[in-house]
C-alpha cells in the first residue's frame, strides 16, 4: 500500500504524535499500545520508542497502512491558530447574535 503524505508543522514530530496525527490510530492511548507491542515500523524497521523524533521523509506503518511525514509546504505562520495562546478579543456571545 502506498504511503499517505502527512504534513507537519514543524521540522520534526514524535512517533506518538504522528501516528494520532496520521490517523494510524484513534486515540494517544492507542498509539501507546501499538509502538510498545511492536506494530509501529518506522522506515520499516519496528520501534518501540514512543519518542522518536520522525523527520521529513520516514515512512510510518501500523497495521498495513502507512504515511510519510511531510513539510508543511508553507513558511507562512499566519494560517495557524492557536486557540490556547490567542490574544484577542473575540466574544463568543456577539458572534452568535449576528
Amino acid at each position: 500500500m502506498e504511503a499517505v503524505d502527512v504534513a507537519i508543522r514543524d521540522d520534526t514530530i514524535k512517533l506518538g504524535q504522528f501516528i494520532k496525527l496520521a490517523n494510524l490510530v484513534d486515540t494517544g492511548g492507542a498509539a501507546k499500545e501499538a509502538i510498545a507491542a511492536g506494530e509501529v515500523t518506522v522506515n520499516g524497521e519496528a520501534d518501540t520508542r514512543r519518542g522518536r523524533t520522525l523527520r521529513v521523509g520516514d515512512v510510518v506503518t501500523v497495521g498495513g497502512a502507512s504515511a510519510r511525514v511531510a513539510a508543511s509546504g508553507s513558511d507562512d505562520d499566519d494560517d495557524f491558530f492557536d486557540e490556547a495562546t490567542a490574544n484577542d478579543d473575540f466574544d463568543p456571545e456577539k458572534w452568535r447574535n449576528m
